[in-house]
């Protein structure tokens, strides 16, 4: 299967993104700090930590700076992203491990056995660009790859339940990237902002799903204490823990 969103291997998409929307992302920071705490909640040593769909390696720094003596493995299809995360992650020790791999078929499981069983596997913004056939096949991979106790947490784009909603939320994603542009030194008419969100060439390929579907899902994988840990209108973070 090869996945259809190839314009992440854009470099100037990938920078655009890297520099005028991850940042602007609305409750970015509350985000992370819920995440860090699903992990920590966990009760267990965080050794080894797979970061799938790393993009410039967000996720992955913030675990590090929890647990600096982790070995992180940070997967990616797009080659850009993975020249930013390495770059971004260039002095970290014990240096992480790079996998350029497509979350989109089966075979990027093999290019982590050996690193495998992790303790955490996270993901952000990444794996909404997967059918919904093939995220829940992704879920159950992720099952097999954890250690026994091990934490699976994904800060995610879902779909919206109504357009009342979905528009509530572009209204909120449009005011945190003016806000963010301007805090940068950048004066643009916030009607352009919204233009270049609701035109963005990446749009197209999102195939957002339901977060409580999602936890479905995970339950049937079989992983526990299954919930939505944080949700803004389409901004969720959600997961569970593999059956000790």
């Amino acid at each position: 299967m090869q996945r259809q969103d190839t314009v992440w291997q854009q470099p100037d998409l990938v920078r655009t993104f890297i520099d005028e929307v991850r940042g602007g992302v609305p409750y970015a920071a509350d985000q992370i700090a819920v995440m860090l705490r699903v992990i920590a909640a966990g009760g267990r040593a965080v050794r080894r930590v797979a970061d799938l769909g790393c993009g410039s390696g967000v996720t992955a720094r913030a675990i590090l700076a929890q647990y600096p003596q982790a070995t992180a493995v940070l997967v990616d299809f797009s080659e850009p992203m993975m020249e930013a995360a390495r770059a971004a992650m260039a002095t970290h020790r014990p240096p992480p491990i790079f996998i350029v791999a497509d979350l989109a078929g089966r075979d990027w499981t093999a290019a982590l056995r050996e690193q495998a069983p992790f303790d955490v596997v996270a993901s952000s913004y990444a794996i909404h660009h997967l059918t919904d056939a093939r995220k829940r096949e992704l879920y159950a991979e992720i099952y097999a790859l954890l250690a026994p106790g091990g934490v699976f947490v994904n800060v995610e784009h879902v779909a919206s339940n109504t357009p009342h909603i979905e528009a509530m939320g572009d209204e909120l994603m449009i005011d945190s990237l003016h806000a963010f542009q301007r805090r940068k030194g950048v004066e643009m008419p916030r009607a352009q902002v919204a233009r270049d969100f609701v035109h963005r060439p990446d749009k197209a390929a999102n195939i957002l799903a339901p977060v409580e579907i999602q936890c479905e899902w995970l339950r049937s994988i079989g992983f526990t204490d299954v919930d939505c840990f944080f949700k803004v209108f389409e901004l969720a973070v959600f997961g569970g823990r593999k059956q000790s």
